[in-house]
């Protein structure tokens, strides 16, 4: 394992920030100083500025009903993080994003490998969303969304999805990307603007009657689900 992750994943800092400690000396590995690109091999001895940095941190994958005004961004200086919102003892990170004026379920990992895989767009992986808008809309509107509409900001149409009607000014609808503000940005170009916009589903872990502002640990059976193939449950690379 390339030095940088092992120090990340146990818990103490970023890669970043591991990458900073090794160019300026401050860590050695069996008591060798070591460089940018060192490997570590089960029983290696890792110190950082002399101190031995502890065993790898156990994988945490946590689901969240993020309420509306928490931010999705690990830098502790914005008011109303994410990072401190959940005040987790282990060093976590948001899978994805969700905005700050939405609502709903979001994932959290201290298992930086997994993050791309989930997100990546090609892999398909649904996300569902309650949406209400300010006006009733017609069943075109929801064909409409469901062909795919034009972004003119962000120059891109959006992937097929699908839409179903669950009253006068709302639905539910299943996007297999994730562009920024999408559904928003959707919504605006057809004329309507959200109101309420609620994630419920990514993939196959369902925010269910987790209360607001609530967390909990996902399930051995959600992880069989969410995580690809050549990941085992625990979230460790096969």
């Amino acid at each position: 394992m390339r030095l940088n992750k092992f120090i990340s994943e146990t818990g103490v800092c970023s890669r970043r920030q591991a990458d900073q400690w090794i160019e300026a000396g401050r860590v050695r590995v069996n008591g060798v100083i070591a460089t940018l690109g060192t490997q570590v091999l089960d029983g290696d001895e890792v110190r950082v500025d002399g101190r031995v940095v502890g065993a790898k941190s156990s994988a945490v994958y946590l689901a969240l009903n993020k309420p509306v005004g928490i931010t999705c961004t690990t830098e502790r200086h914005v008011a109303g993080n994410i990072i401190d919102f959940v005040n987790h003892p282990q060093r976590i990170f948001p899978i994805g994003r969700l905005d700050k004026d939405s609502e709903g379920l979001i994932l959290l990992t201290n298992h930086g490998d997994i993050v791309n895989e989930i997100l990546r767009v090609e892999n398909r992986h649904e996300k569902e969303y309650a949406v209400t808008v300010d006006r009733p809309f017609p069943d075109r509107f929801l064909a409409d969304m469901a062909r795919g509409v034009f972004l003119r900001e962000l120059g891109v149409t959006t992937l097929p999805c699908t839409l179903t009607r669950s009253g006068a000014r709302s639905f539910r609808i299943v996007l297999t990307q994730g562009l920024n503000r999408q559904i928003r940005r959707m919504c605006e170009t057809c004329g309507y603007r959200v109101q309420r916009l609620q994630r419920l589903r990514i993939v196959n872990i369902r925010l269910g009657n987790l209360a607001s502002g609530r967390w909990r640990d996902l399930s051995e059976a959600e992880l069989r689900g969410l995580l690809p193939a050549r990941f085992g449950q625990g979230g460790t690379l096969r």
